[in-house]
């Protein structure tokens, strides 16, 4: 392969790599979440009634979003994606459909298990994508129970990062 075509498939990916961001939101991100967040929930959640999507909508721009520690993943400046934490708690992780299976998801919980190598999370029972997306990723149910606003079955599932064993003394063998 003629090195220019090798440099150029080089350069091309490094762009890609640089291009992409995972960055703090601020309050003007917020139109974006809450549009990714609908989109992707409508997706996920297609049992939850209308009643309850617009509580939890609203709850999302008024509550959750502003008191929670929410990261955006970004496209050439385009947001795709965004997970909010509430300490180890992931409270929500949500990407654009136009943008699933791509690693999106993977990479955010990636970057977050940097700052917290525990997590856990809740995900409703009947949320296949979620469920799917969290099990691949090595997450595992502690408990379930009822959702009292719902009435559906909510599953907490928990993650543990792996760590490699270091030596006490400093030195390595």
């Amino acid at each position: 392969m003629p090195w220019r075509l090798l440099l150029s498939r080089w350069l091309d990916n490094s762009l890609l790599i640089i291009s992409n961001l995972i960055r703090q939101h601020t309050p003007e991100d917020l139109e974006v979440i809450m549009d990714i967040w609908y989109r992707s929930s409508s997706l996920a959640h297609p049992f939850l009634s209308s009643e309850f999507v617009d509580k939890v909508k609203a709850d999302m721009a008024n509550l959750y979003i502003p008191g929670s520690d929410t990261w955006v993943y970004t496209i050439d400046d385009a947001i795709v994606g965004f997970l909010s934490m509430m300490g180890n708690e992931i409270g929500g992780l949500f990407v654009d459909p136009d943008k699933h299976a791509k690693g999106i998801g993977s990479k955010m919980v990636d970057f977050i298990c940097s700052q917290h190598p525990t997590l856990e999370v809740e995900v409703f029972e009947k949320n296949q994508i979620g469920r799917a997306f969290y099990s691949k990723y090595g997450f595992k149910q502690i408990k379930s129970y009822t959702h009292n606003e719902s009435g559906f079955e909510v599953l907490r599932l928990k993650y543990e990062a792996l760590h490699l064993p270091t030596s006490t003394s400093g030195n390595r063998t």
